[in-house]
């Protein structure tokens, strides 16, 4: 082989392997740094009040967290005792209105009660007929007046058209002076609460007077013979 051709050394020299060399040196630096502050009480001192503040300053953040935690407890506590409360309360006067919420109707009735006792009284003392009809066709109409105050009104039904709404049908009858499917009679009057059906009326429907058959005529007799 001629004296000038010397064999050629590759120089080139990949990215990972740089990567890793500056890697290993850098640790080292960083261990080398950290053996030194270790030896050197200052910086050790330095290091170690930071790290103590950082505890005090988690230390608070957790007091006041635990501080906040039990406001909140306390809160709800009271809200579900205050909760509680209401409930029963609620509870009390319900019972208390299904107990005495028809104390004003009542008290509305007493004076009708008074008149039926007076109108009872009146015939044990041998009052007219017609004296105690009286009595009785005011104390009924004082009935009616309470009633209306308090929005129980009765309703006519007669010779209305059957309506099944507020109707209850009972019987069906023939009638010429009613139009049919209209109610010729009222067996039980009706009532409303404040425009509100609370008992229909029971009543008796017209229907049409059925066409009488018509008259037969009368046999007549065959041609006789001679």
């Amino acid at each position: 082989m001629p004296d000038d051709e010397q064999p050629k050394i590759s120089t080139s020299i990949s990215q990972d392997v740089i990567d890793a060399a500056l890697g290993a040196v850098e640790k080292r630096q960083a261990a080398a740094q950290a053996a030194a502050d270790a030896g050197d009480p200052e910086k050790l001192a330095a290091k170690i009040a930071e790290l103590t503040t950082q505890l005090e300053m988690s230390q608070e953040s957790g007091r006041a967290l635990t501080a906040k935690l039990k406001d909140e407890h306390e809160r709800t506590l009271r809200a579900m005792a205050d909760l509680e409360n209401f409930k029963k309360r609620a509870q009390r006067e319900k019972e208390e209105v299904q107990k005495f919420g028809a104390e004003k109707l009542l008290k509305d009735f007493l004076p009708v009660l008074d008149n039926f006792d007076r109108a009872l009284e009146h015939a044990k003392k041998g009052a007219d007929l017609a004296g105690l009809e009286t009595g009785v066709r005011m104390v009924r109409k004082l009935f009616e007046d309470t009633l209306g105050k308090h929005g129980v009104k009765g309703f006519e039904s007669v010779g209305k058209p059957f309506d099944p709404n507020v109707h209850e049908a009972m019987q069906q009858m023939e009638s010429a002076d009613v139009p049919p499917n209209h109610v010729l009679q009222e067996i039980v009057r009706g009532f409303t609460l404040h425009e509100r059906l609370v008992r229909p009326a029971l009543v008796v429907i017209a229907k049409a007077k059925s066409e009488a058959p018509p008259a037969e005529a009368p046999a007549t007799d065959g041609p006789k013979g001679s």
